[in-house]
């Protein structure tokens, strides 16, 4: 949203410096972007006159000049402009001054020979215009000695800021000027609207024909007829003020809505009334038509669309953009304007569709004030008249004008408990007053009253937002901070929850391991969802905003993978990536979970990425993801000693290179393992890839409460010892069973048990595999003798052969 200085005075009487309102605008929450001061840039250059010129002695093209700038005295100047002469007034630039088009800051110099002790300027040197042929000629009654900038009506600053989408209101200079006011910078203006005298009465009829279900889609239409009228240029201050927030003046008619959409937030239309055939009626499109634009294009129009039609067809897209066909011209001597209510998410869904953006639509899909369309359409009609001339008729409306009537029963003492901010009553009364709010007081209760909001802030819905209004008009750099009331004299209880704690502690332990962390869309496309087990109608999103990007995500790693796949595509394919995030398995609350899940593409293992001279280049694997997700689980504080390490995993993974996580079959937590190229061809991806995902919410959650058990702390003063087993098993053993078997043979000597080597071939019988374990036993008390490690051999043997049918290897 931008508009000039001048203008905001046009609304608001004050004294407060550009400085002044900008910080202002920023504090209420207008937060200002930029600012064009073209004053700033002249603010060294003053009017000047040429008493004498004299040709250069040494120089066939430049002219020696005594300047009289205003200062007392004469100022030679060399000066190379074919026009310049005696008499002359023109723009003068003293030694120190940036001349703007170059950029270069003057200084005293010779020229040839001469001195020269500042500059003569051109349109261009001073960015004005394209003409660098000679030096301004200015008018005969320009003041010497006065700055040039004001006199030529340059000082008029334009201030860009940050519109919030919740300020429909702010969309107008009036409104902004309101809340400066309320900010006490000034005095709002306010200027009432005289309505214009009819002439005549309108024969064109403004019709609504939409079905009963479909009347709030244009809850009113109106329309108003100038005849008479000579549609030529804009007055100079109204063509200054459109063209400094870049828009194009065009003809005195169309001129006139644009600067009505800006100066008070209320988009109108103008026909011309001899191109228009029949009534004007609002209705949905039909099927085939279509509409050419204002904008030179022809746009496919849907029975999802609102237009004005007239016997021929539609003449304008409802509160977005009008027809070629019917649009004004400096021939254009009859005028109907327009001025209508649209419903916002229709009008934002039609925008959308065709790819109109266009600053009614930027308005309407905002929301606009109700109560303003007839004021709005009279305060076209005046100036229509009054830069045009003509006569105008009665007003046609059709349908209805929404009253809006929401009142607030609002207690003062809500400020203070949702701000801690303790304000005096007379102050919080007058902010709301002077944002256009109706206080209306409860008998005997000073402390409470109704408020009525006004019908140009529709997003004033409950006390916690009059709330908000007072705050950012009083200053949030009143509040001040208070430390929390702790709830005892020790430490504070802990005010994460457990899966907030999973979340932060699973980030950090992820980076830890050298994994990078990547923020991808909740949204992927259909295809992506299914070939992650998604893509239920269910999740399908109802307005995407791109067309691969139309459905939930059932797990992290799609995204992952294609930011994978990006990186590669830009030359960095060992990548190492993680994120902690949403994922959607339903529409029920309980669907909703989060999860952890990385990827390593590449040689990005986790001993480093790269090549490397000692182990050579060796791809990431299954192993390396394993590592991953129990060093995650391990950072959780999850024990895993019941951790069941299960072969296989969903179907986009690999059957045979990938693992399912759980504590029981009725317990899985996640899954590792290598992406299946059959997946992998399906997102367009290059592989191989490995990678895994845990969901935080399924892991159990530890007791938060001390058991029975007491812990203790063993330290040992025997050494430990190790004995070796080979066992013989049918190759579907797991080796986990055995290392499992062993730990159970003797559950007080037996403290670890590792498999250190697998082996198939000569020696072992076909469909069989040895499996050698490494099992160390600790001695407690007494040091172990040989027929006690036997016992315990022997209990390891019938362990393993009960649970796994292993026999010792000969």
């Amino acid at each position: 949203m931008k508009f000039t200085l001048s203008w905001l005075k046009d609304h608001l009487e004050t004294d407060a410096s550009l400085t002044e309102i900008v910080d202002a605008l920023t504090r209420i929450g207008l937060e200002v972007e930029h600012v064009e001061d073209p004053a700033a840039a002249l603010h060294d250059f003053t009017i000047a006159r040429i008493v004498e010129a004299k040709p250069h002695p040494n120089a066939d093209r430049l002219q020696v000049c005594l300047v009289e700038t205003g200062g007392g005295g004469l100022v030679q100047v060399v000066c190379g402009a074919p026009n310049a002469r005696a008499g002359l007034k023109t723009v003068f630039a003293p030694p120190g001054a940036v001349i703007p088009a170059k950029q270069i800051t003057l200084s005293k110099g010779v020229i040839r020979g001469v001195e020269s002790n500042g500059m003569l300027c051109s349109g261009a040197e001073l960015g004005l215009s394209g003409d660098h042929d000679g030096i301004l000629e200015l008018p005969d009654e320009a003041p010497v000695g006065r700055a040039f900038a004001p006199w030529a009506g340059l000082a008029d600053p334009v201030i860009e800021f940050n519109l919030l989408p919740n300020r429909p209101d702010a969309m107008g200079v009036e409104g902004v000027a309101r809340d400066l006011a309320a900010a006490g910078l000034g005095r709002f203006k306010g200027r009432s609207i005289t309505p214009v005298p009819a002439s005549f009465p309108l024969a064109i009829a403004a019709r609504l024909d939409l079905a009963p279900e479909d009347s709030h889609l244009a809850p009113a239409f109106a329309l108003r007829l100038i005849r008479g009228v000579r549609n030529g240029e804009s007055p100079d201050w109204l063509r200054k003020r459109l063209t400094a927030i870049g828009l194009r003046p065009i003809n005195a008619l169309v001129d006139i809505t644009n600067y009505l959409s800006f100066d008070r937030a209320r988009p109108l239309h103008v026909f011309d009334a001899a191109k228009v055939k029949g009534d004007l009626v609002v209705r949905r499109a039909r099927a085939g038509e279509s509409l050419n634009a204002l904008d030179g294009r022809v746009y496919a129009l849907d029975e999802e669309m609102i237009v004005i039609a007239d016997d021929r067809g539609p003449q304008s897209l409802a509160g977005i953009m009008g027809g070629a066909d019917t649009g004004c011209d400096a021939a254009t001597t009859d005028v109907l304007i327009e001025a209508a209510l649209w419903h916002p998410a229709n009008i934002a869904r039609t925008g959308r569709r065709l790819g109109i953006n266009s600053d009614a639509r930027y308005r309407f899909e905002r929301s606009v004030d109700p109560a303003f369309l007839l004021p709005g359409l009279e305060l076209a009609t005046a100036l229509t008249l009054e830069f045009c001339g003509g006569a105008a008729s009665e007003i046609a409306l059709a349908g209805k004008i929404p009253e809006r009537d929401h009142r607030i029963v609002f207690f003062q003492g809500e400020v203070t408990r949702l701000t801690g901010l303790e304000l005096p009553p007379s102050e919080i009364t007058g902010i709301l007053e002077q944002l256009g709010f109706e206080l209306v007081y409860s008998p005997g209760n000073s402390d409470r009253f109704v408020v009525k909001t006004p019908s140009f802030r529709p997003d004033i819905e409950g006390p916690a937002d009059l709330v908000e209004e007072v705050i950012r008009i009083a200053g949030l750099d009143r509040v001040t901070s208070r430390p929390f009331a702790r709830e005892s004299a020790g430490v504070q209880a802990p005010k994460l929850t457990p899966l907030q704690r999973r979340v932060r502690t699973a980030k950090r332990a992820l980076a830890a391991a050298g994994l990078v962390e990547a923020v991808t869309w909740s949204f992927i496309s259909h295809a992506r969802a299914e070939a992650f087990g998604g893509g239920a109608a269910e999740l399908t999103l109802a307005n995407p905003i791109a067309a691969d990007l139309s459905h939930m995500r059932p797990s992290l790693l799609p995204g992952l993978i294609a930011a994978a796949q990006r990186n590669a595509d830009r030359g960095h394919g060992d990548v190492a990536l993680f994120e902690v995030g949403q994922i959607f398995l339903g529409d029920g609350e309980a669907d909703q979970k989060i999860a952890a899940a990385a990827l390593r593409q590449g040689l990005a293992k986790t001993s480093g990425a790269g090549r490397n001279w000692l182990t050579g280049a060796q791809p990431a694997d299954v192993f390396d993801v394993k590592a991953d997700a129990l060093a995650l689980l391990a950072a959780l504080g999850v024990p895993t000693s019941g951790l069941q390490i299960v072969p296989g995993g969903p179907d986009w993974l690999h059957p045979g290179r990938s693992a399912t996580l759980q504590f029981g079959p009725k317990t899985k937590i996640g899954y590792f393992g290598e992406i299946h190229p059959r997946a992998l061809a399906a997102l367009g991806v290059d592989g191989p890839l490995v990678g895994f995902e845990v969901v935080l919410n399924d892991i159990p959650v530890t007791k938060s409460k001390p058991t029975k058990t007491k812990p203790r702390l063993e330290l040992f003063e025997l050494m430990p010892l190790q004995r070796d087993f080979a066992f013989v098993v049918d190759r579907s053993v797991l080796a986990g069973d055995l290392v499992k078997a062993a730990l159970a043979a003797d559950k007080t000597l037996v403290v670890n048990a590792e498999v250190f080597d697998v082996y198939e071939g000569p020696g072992v019988a076909e469909g069989k595999k040895s499996v050698a374990i490494s099992v160390t036993l600790q001695p407690r008390d007494r040091t172990l003798t040989e027929s006690d490690i036997d016992a315990v051999a022997a209990k390891v043997v019938a362990e393993a052969a009960q649970r796994a049918g292993a026999s010792l290897r000969g």
